[in-house]
């Protein structure tokens, strides 16, 4: 057997591994789209490096951009085979793929708009709400925490992994010609113990091989009881004291939802100063919904929380936005105000638009809430650069940039460790370490050889590997 990585490999995004079994099935886990990575992001999501008619199935971790955001194109491009994701993430996936064609077209207008100026080649989107269709009609539900057979080479189990609405990680039993069978752990993304809103990431069985994460393996996360005073001071340092906007890039999924509930538990014991607060996405909103409609997920706290208060994703003040015409009022509005927007590396989407409108003016805020590339806009900002690029034009950052990392749906150093202890280190054959920067991934490394797992590698694009 063999095993391909043509994404997330020394870099975040673009999760994308391709499994080639003894007798040449093709499973390819995750199909993420690149981002982030500058002038590269174009390039990698336009090609794929294998040929995606010869893939036979796909496994999906979960629904996030960067693991499913190619599967239209990847449908678009020849696969004609079938989808396994769990229900929420196919729920998930429904509203976020049409979002991503639909953000292309959007996007692509203001460059195409630069570009038409400056006589250069237009751009296309890389998939549109057609493809998007065809793909949602190739998605088959798979068992949360159960198993399934694909066929007599393959059976799957999995298991909840804590990170978003629907997230797994995939364990492929994998029968050899010999009879033998070893198993190949995929972590997907890893989730936090301590998430507000959903269960903790589960054990998962023994493995032979595992294909693990490594976003935050370098460090530790702010201790999560700071999240709501550390919230709160920034409110009131910026929306009363300086009179001005806090503007918060959140990814649609989770991440959003997070921060709506810790200011609903601000509002519900009266903390919070009587402001508005705009979710301004129209993803966001009908993620709130499809989350509202997997309680399974949720864990006993915020369960708790829905018996006292009702709604954790509503109080008053709070405006979910959908239309362009609502959006493009908020940004006239010249009273104190908070602003949730994707994307949260605002890489694409209104974002950007609220981004440029505010970024210039000291009395407001940025505020970063999770894990951005060192390339991406947000990045940038977090960097400290005191200009940046919105839609080809420069901006200098005048507002003041926070950061809560704390919001972060990704397991810090410690969270991965207590994750993988589950593990018999040195049962492990082989570790390979993804969905990382490469200074983060050598670190992350060396932590775990120190935890017994001996055999621990760093893939390059392109780069396969033999599973014994």
């Amino acid at each position: 057997m063999k095993l391909t990585f043509w994404g997330a490999a020394r870099t975040v995004t673009g999760s994308k591994h391709i499994l080639t079994t003894d007798k040449g099935l093709q499973i390819l886990l995750d199909c993420g789209m690149f981002q982030g990575l500058g002038k590269e992001t174009i390039s990698l999501n336009n090609h794929w490096g294998f040929d995606p008619r010869t893939i036979d199935y796909i496994l999906l971790s979960h629904a996030h951009i960067d693991h499913s955001g190619l599967l239209p194109k990847l449908v678009k491009d020849g696969f004609k085979g079938r989808i396994f994701a769990t229900s929420a993430t196919i729920d998930l996936c429904s509203i976020m793929l049409l979002d991503s064609a639909r953000i292309q077209e959007s996007d692509l207008k203001y460059i195409n708009k630069r570009k038409t100026r400056k006589n250069e080649k237009l751009v296309e989107p890389i998939y549109d709400e057609e493809d998007v269709k065809k793909t949602l009609s190739l998605m088959v539900e798979m068992p949360l925490n159960g198993r399934f057979t694909i066929d007599d080479e393959v059976t799957v189990e999995t298991t909840e992994n804590g990170h978003i609405l629907g997230s797994v990680a995939l364990h492929l039993y994998l029968t050899r010609t010999d009879g033998r069978v070893t198993v190949l752990t995929f972590t997907g993304d890893i989730g936090r113990r301590d998430d507000a809103i959903l269960k903790g990431p589960m054990a998962f069985p023994q493995s032979d091989y595992i294909i693990c994460e490594s976003t935050y393996g370098d460090r530790l996360h702010d201790p999560q009881d700071d999240v709501e005073h550390h919230l709160l001071r920034i409110v009131r340092e910026t929306c009363v004291e300086k009179q001005g906007k806090i503007i918060i890039p959140a990814f649609s999924i989770d991440r959003t939802q997070e921060i709506v509930y810790a200011l609903d538990r601000l509002a519900f014991t009266g903390k919070l100063p009587k402001i508005d607060v705009f979710v301004d996405s129209p993803l966001s909103v009908k993620a709130t919904r499809v989350m509202s409609k997997h309680r399974e997920y949720f864990n006993s706290d915020i369960l708790e929380y829905i018996t006292r208060d009702g709604d954790p994703f509503g109080f008053p003040n709070l405006h979910y936005i959908e239309s362009a015409e609502e959006s493009k009022k908020i940004n006239s509005l010249k009273k104190p105000c908070v602003i949730i927007s994707a994307s949260g590396m605002a890489e694409a989407g209104r974002i950007k638009h609220h981004l440029r409108n505010n970024i210039e003016d000291p009395n407001n805020t940025v505020l970063l809430v999770g894990y951005a590339t060192p390339l991406s806009l947000a990045g940038r900002i977090k960097a400290g650069d005191p200009e940046v690029m919105i839609f080809g034009d420069m901006f200098k950052v005048n507002a003041r940039v926070e950061s809560m990392e704390n919001f972060s749906a990704h397991g810090d150093m410690k969270e991965m460790l207590d994750y993988l202890s589950c593990q018999d280190a040195k049962a492990v054959t082989r570790m390979f370490l993804v969905h990382g920067e490469y200074p983060t991934q050598l670190a992350w490394a060396d932590t775990l050889k120190l935890q017994g797992f001996r055999n621990t590698v760093i893939p390059v694009q392109g780069e396969s590997f033999i599973i014994d």
